[in-house]
């Protein structure tokens, strides 16, 4: 694993062109790395999952271009959607053995799942699924719907009824939910993904810090939408994508009071960028497979100042405070409804106005696992907030913090979000997290 692990940091730096520190892979050298996550993944992460999970054969059936959201992660890095229809099944011979993975589909599927179906030896594809199931015998047919994961609930109704009609009799009742299975598959991370993690959220970090800058921004000329569109393009320039359009929002003295729930609503506005605001960014990144979302503060300084006002710094001090709160309370095996709750009751006792609204992240932006609180949501989500943390488990700590700021006679609130790694025991910040306020420019003039 640690071999692994080291060989795709060796590659990452080898084979890339830089961006700042960080580094960007050319579209060769990041389908390979692609590749060697997934079989590392499928070989250390996947057999245990099944075991956990009391699963002993998965099936994960899809249509080209309506794909099973897990499927894709399934996919090698040159196929962007199945072909034709395309089944996997995946069969645990039990501990000690590797997991049998074979592809029901007109091609192999990656290195991994080799090809189980010849049209024209084996006939109908149904039929050769059933045949291969039948001759495995498995205990438990995991498929995969869920009523309360999106992400878990990718079967359609005809591949279940076709799929239903294929099985012989005997076996039907052995279908069971695969949903703690899919939901494990996708927010669990392997050492290997661990050790490129931090590369991926660095060059988000970078993005995102050259955006709320000078070099970007123009105080009484530069817009919001002008900073939103940045990021944007500056994605496409590093051959990156994102999975959501970033926003940059405003909040100044000069503003009314508004909720939190307009707050979210204003987040297009187009507004010019002045001396004295507290500039918001929400920002992330797709790369090599692996999704972040990061939300940081910056301030742009008026005529004189050479730093925010303490006031401002304060408010963001106690959303690190929360932050703290909120991941010392990250427990396996508790549910994300009960994570929730204790540092809510824990900020208010010191005298923080909070809101929390973390969710994981990894194939999926807004991925499969525990939810830990929605804005809209603070006492607790059903389903979703149920499930409980496991180890080996990524979280976009999301959340803002409420201060007073006397001289603009009104609170602000510090949005936060960094991403996170659960290891078990221990959380830590997969690079880092905002403890000081950008300023714009960067350089102060010297008085």
């Amino acid at each position: 694993m640690r071999t692994i692990a080291l060989s795709l940091l060796v590659f990452l730096a080898a084979s890339s062109t830089a961006l700042a520190d960080a580094q960007v892979l050319p579209m060769r050298e990041r389908a390979a790395v692609i590749d060697r996550l997934l079989d590392d993944r499928i070989q250390t992460v996947l057999p245990g999952l099944m075991r956990r999970a009391g699963i002993d054969m998965w099936i994960i059936i899809s249509r080209e271009y309506n794909e099973d959201p897990v499927i894709r992660t399934f996919l090698p890095a040159t196929w962007h959607a199945a072909r034709r229809r395309t089944i996997l099944l995946v069969h645990d011979k039990g501990e000690g053995q590797p997991l049998e993975t074979l592809a029901v589909a007109r091609y192999a599927v990656g290195e991994r799942f080799t090809a189980a179906w010849d049209k024209e030896l084996h006939g109908d594809q149904w039929k050769r699924l059933a045949e291969l199931i039948a001759e495995r015998n498995p205990k438990k047919i995991g498929l995969n719907y869920s009523d309360t994961f999106g992400l878990a609930d990718g079967l359609t109704h005809t591949e279940y009824q076709l799929f239903s009609r294929a099985l012989p009799e005997r076996l039907r009742s052995r279908i069971v939910s695969a949903e703690n299975l899919a939901v494990g598959w996708l927010e669990t991370r392997s050492a290997a993904e661990m050790a490129v993690y931090p590369h991926i959220v660095r060059i988000a970090h970078e993005i995102l810090a050259e955006g709320l800058s000078d070099a970007v921004i123009t105080p009484g000329v530069t817009t919001t939408n002008d900073v939103s569109w940045w990021y944007r393009e500056r994605i496409r320039e590093l051959k990156l994508t994102t999975w959501f359009h970033p926003s940059v929002s405003i909040q100044r003295a000069e503003q009314p009071v508004i909720d939190a729930k307009s707050e979210i609503l204003a987040r297009h506005d187009d507004d010019v960028i002045q001396p004295g605001d507290l500039l918001h960014v929400d920002f992330g990144i797709t790369y090599l497979r692996l999704n972040t979302d990061t939300q940081q503060h910056a301030y742009v300084l008026r005529p004189g100042e050479t730093e925010a006002p303490q006031e401002l710094r304060d408010a963001l001090k106690n959303g690190n405070r929360l932050q703290d709160i909120l991941t010392g309370n990250f427990v396996t095996g508790r549910s994300g409804n009960d994570i929730l709750a204790r540092p809510l009751a824990q900020a208010k006792r010191e005298g923080i106005t909070p809101s929390i609204y973390t969710h994981p992240i990894g194939y999926h932006g807004h991925a499969a696992g525990t939810t830990i609180g929605m804005w809209d949501q603070q006492g607790g989500v059903p389903g979703g907030g149920d499930y409980p943390m496991y180890p080996n488990t990524a979280y976009s700590v999301e959340l803002y913090a409420e201060s007073d700021v006397p001289s603009w006679g009104k609170p602000v609130r510090i949005k936060l979000e960094e991403d996170a790694f659960f290891d078990g025991t221990s959380t830590w910040y997969i690079d880092g997290r905002q403890t000081s306020l950008l300023l714009i420019p960067r350089d102060p003039a010297k008085q």
